[in-house]
């Protein structure tokens, strides 16, 4: 290759895009998050959103479900179905994507500490329907780290959720090899006040750490590498955030050629999937953040993404209404089909300052990941601190321009308007705890006792060997074991987490 000639799409190290046509032959996904109540109302949601266009689900799960709550547990009170669906069971699996063949669509679940639970329940209804498993495609987010860092929504020790994680990857490239076994997040970094070189930074150091781990347990990096996925925000500061995708695309390929010896071209590429920013959003004037997401759509596309989820107008007062999110995926459309952008790969590949701004966040990156190196890697940042004070600082900084005027926000500290607020408001209906928490009850009194406690045994001895933990984690689903029940197996094995920072 003449080493004077340009790099051009689809050659490494990627940084104008890793596919060399990338949207002239094939446009990204178009995923909709969305997740609420029950299993049934979402189901009528993802069914909604398909028949506007939609071309992947991407499931939202409520906070019981997240830190592996039954609904009937004292601690889900109030919480059931709030924030995303409610799954505590293979039989609400079911539910949430009956009518919906599973070999004819991708799925992405926001699920971190209970992934390889929800995981194992998607495989079995995919199998249900008679879909062959080593077919089915979609993602589990499946990233513990950054709850230690940036969410909160753990249940274990960091070294224990990590094991898990690997256990995850092993099982999934024999069992479900289309799928992605993790997407590794720095969406949510972001959104609890990072920079944008704090986000690429701190994103990486993870997946270094999931990686060191999967070659610990005798992977080999291009056996699971292709499958790693990657989740970032798009932010309101244009320019950056497409030199951003671009900085860690070339970043996250030298990273994998120069010092995990990936011999697989595919090992090598970035994939990702981008939101536009949740964090960006304001309860005043919600009209306006329509323009804000469209912008940020744009520098997602821009950067080059594979997946993207557009906000909604109103998210900053609740979630978003069946109207508000039909615009935000017709937002990505006209972007699409309207704008003619979709055909050239890397419009800004050239320009002067993006290229600067390029070099500068891989350098800046670059120098994080030194820092982290030296102080024994993600996980030993993680239990210090270091991350956590860093995002905090950035935070705070951004929070003081805001105050002082220096940074400002369109219908915050200037532009304000007195006019009264007319958004329709989407409401969770209230009864829909109780009515989960008696199916749990009705699930526990039906199933075969025997079999459910052989399940939950044989899941707690693993879990006190090396033993890969996703077979048992499968068995007990299909035993009808809850997610509560499956986690409370490991808790008694593992314990719990508790921040001390």
């Amino acid at each position: 290759m003449d080493s004077n000639r340009p790099i051009e799409p689809g050659e490494f190290p990627f940084t104008r895009g890793i596919y060399p046509g990338m949207y002239r032959d094939r446009l990204w996904t178009m995923r909709q998050y969305a997740g609420f109540g029950s299993a049934e109302e979402s189901n009528a949601r993802y069914r909604y959103l398909l028949s506007q266009g939609t071309t992947g689900l991407s499931v939202a799960f409520d906070l019981p479900t997240q830190m592996g709550l039954d609904p009937d547990h004292p601690l889900a009170a109030g919480e059931v179905g709030r924030v995303g669906v409610s799954v505590a069971s293979l039989d609400d699996m079911r539910k949430l994507f009956a009518g919906i063949a599973l070999d004819q669509v991708s799925t992405s679940m926001t699920i971190n500490s209970t992934a390889a639970i929800l995981l194992a329940f998607y495989f079995l209804i995919a199998k249900e329907q008679g879909a062959d498993p080593r077919k089915i495609n979609g993602t589990i987010q499946n990233d513990i780290l950054k709850e230690y860092i940036a969410r909160g929504t753990y249940i274990y020790p960091p070294r224990a959720a990590l094991r898990i994680v690997t256990d995850v990857f092993a099982w999934a490239a024999h069992q479900v090899p289309e799928w992605n076994t993790i997407s590794i997040s720095g969406y949510h970094i972001r959104e609890a006040g990072s920079t944008a070189v704090q986000e690429v930074a701190f994103t990486f150091a993870n997946a270094i750490a999931y990686i060191e781990s999967a070659l610990a347990a005798g992977l080999d990096i291009d056996t699971f590498a292709p499958r790693l996925s990657f989740f970032f925000n798009a932010h309101v500061d244009f320019l950056t955030e497409i030199a951003k995708f671009r900085a860690a695309r070339r970043l996250y390929a030298r990273l994998m050629k120069d010092r995990f010896h990936a011999k697989n071209e595919r090992s090598c590429m970035l994939r990702f999937h981008t939101q536009t920013a949740g964090s960006s959003l304001t309860a005043q004037q919600p009209d306006v953040n329509t323009v804000r997401t469209t912008l940020e759509a744009l520098a997602a596309v821009l950067g080059g993404t594979q997946s993207l989820h557009t906000n909604g107008r109103d998210e900053a007062l609740g979630l978003p209404t069946e109207e508000s999110a039909r615009l935000a995926l017709r937002t990505q459309q006209v972007i699409a089909y309207e704008t003619g952008i979709t055909a050239v790969p890397d419009p800004f590949g050239g320009s002067y300052y993006i290229e600067e701004l390029t070099d500068r966040i891989e350098a800046e990156a670059t120098d994080y990941l030194r820092r982290i190196d030296e102080m024994g890697g993600a996980l030993a940042g993680i239990e210090t601190g270091y991350q956590q004070q860093q995002i905090q600082s950035a935070a705070y900084a951004f929070q003081r321009e805001i105050e002082t005027g220096k940074r400002l926000i369109v219908g915050v500290n200037r532009f304000q308007s007195d006019e009264a607020l007319d958004v329709p408001v989407f409401k969770v209906n209230p009864a829909i705890e109780q009515a989960q928490k008696e199916s749990v009850t009705k699930l526990r009194a039906d199933r075969d006792a025997h079999r459910w406690r052989n399940a939950i045994e044989d899941l707690e001895t693993a879990a006190r060997t090396s033993q890969n933990l996703m077979p048992k984690i499968v068995t007990a689903a299909e035993a009808k074991a809850t997610v509560g029940e499956i986690s409370d197996a490991l808790r008694r094995t593992f314990g719990e987490y508790e921040d001390r920072g």
